[in-house]
């Protein structure tokens, strides 16, 4: 009897479970362990990711690491891998939009504008605008607001947006611009969310690597992520999804 039970269990699977390296923006690594664990219920299939600033990813893309996917916090990257023959042409697709936000525990952010046009915080958290599409967001905020020239010397630069939280939850900085979805769930005082207009939309690519071309499991990643329980996930963290 046990021996028919194992074979049954068994059968759920694919005989040949496979297995994905996915580089990740540190925005989404929340949602991509949840779209992992889903996705190996689904398909039998590991994903392992890699979790970093986009542009360091990139870098590391470009140094031969053996990803088959890149998920990217722009849609800039994802478009220089496939020009640069790194990705494979025709599989990038916007999986989510970002929003950046200002956040703060001890400070009331209920007007965010106008606490950072006062001014009156010894330090502000950005991630590298250089590697990271959402503290570029951030620096397109201030220049929105005019305020580029009298905050900058207060910004402590995290590597990635997740080095920037910890920044602002360990109180290195009073406040810091992180992404939407590190801080679903906090109190309405605590998040300020500037309009949509203030900065370039935070279009987050996915593409296929030339790594991955003949990866099934990878591109059966790629798929999952257009998916209906795809999509509930990644909403629900709080980007938009086009």
């Amino acid at each position: 009897g046990l021996a028919v039970a194992a074979v049954a269990a068994g059968s759920f699977t694919p005989a040949f479970a496979g297995t994905v390296t996915a580089a990740v923006a540190a925005n989404f690594t929340k949602v991509a362990e949840q779209l992992g664990v889903d996705f190996k219920a689904a398909t039998g299939n590991d994903v392992q990711f890699s979790f970093g600033a986009t542009g360091a990813l990139y870098t590391q893309i470009t140094q031969g690491a053996p990803f088959d996917l890149f998920l990217s916090a722009d849609d800039k990257r994802t478009a220089t891998a496939i020009k640069d023959g790194f990705g494979v042409e025709g599989t990038d697709f916007t999986y989510a939009v970002g929003k950046v936000v200002l956040y703060s525990p001890s400070v009331d952010l209920t007007d965010g504008a106008a606490v950072l046009t006062a001014g009156a915080f010894q330090h502000i958290a950005i991630a590298d605008p250089k590697a990271a599409p959402y503290g570029a967001a951030a620096m397109a905020v201030l220049d929105t607001l005019g305020l580029t020239a009298a905050v900058t010397p207060k910004i402590v630069t995290g590597e990635n947006i997740t080095q920037t939280l910890q920044f602002v939850d360990t109180g290195n900085a009073e406040l810091g611009f992180v992404a939407a979805s590190q801080v679903v769930g906090k109190p309405a005082t605590a998040v300020w969310t500037p309009p949509q207009d203030d900065y370039p939309p935070i279009r987050q690519n996915a593409v296929l690597l030339k790594v991955g071309a003949d990866n099934d499991a990878a591109k059966a990643f790629l798929d999952y992520l257009k998916s209906d329980a795809a999509i509930k996930v990644i909403s629900a963290a709080g980007y938009s999804v086009n």
